[in-house]
């Protein structure tokens, strides 16, 4: 047993570094991001189209896809802290928020209607000088 840890030891090692920057990573984003949501983002019971589509199509898809991007990268990272040190819960919260799927919104109010998810976000936001979420 003692020698398959050293045979593994550089796994590891880069296992430890891997997990030290994604929780960094989440204690720096995450706080922002969940102060950047508009404080009736979850009311209305329909979204509503943004003004870009018609506006700015190259830059809407442009942005599309990063907003894409960073929200599984986040994912990834929520279900990794979820066995690793770090706010796992609220940074899959997150990466689903930025994300773009069928039925996003009817998702993100169910998840947001959990009272601990709520309070947690609430939390962030009090931190960063935001209003709590409606």
């Amino acid at each position: 047993m003692v020698e398959l840890i050293y045979e593994y030891q550089h796994l590891l090692v880069w296992m430890g570094v891997c997990s030290a920057v994604i929780f960094l990573i989440s204690l720096l984003s995450l706080p922002w991001l969940v102060a950047k949501i508009p404080e009736d983002y979850f009311s209305p019971q329909k979204r509503q189209p943004t003004q870009w589509k018609a506006q700015r199509p190259m830059m809407r898809l442009m942005v599309l896809i990063g907003k894409n991007c960073l929200g599984y990268l986040l994912l990834l990272g929520g279900l990794l802290m979820l066995v690793l040190p770090g706010q796992g819960i609220l940074t899959i919260a997150t990466g689903l928020l930025l994300m773009d799927y069928p039925g996003k919104f009817r998702l993100e109010r169910r998840i947001v209607a959990t009272p601990v998810i709520l309070k947690g976000l609430n939390w962030l936001r009090d931190k960063a000088n935001q209003p709590p979420l409606k």
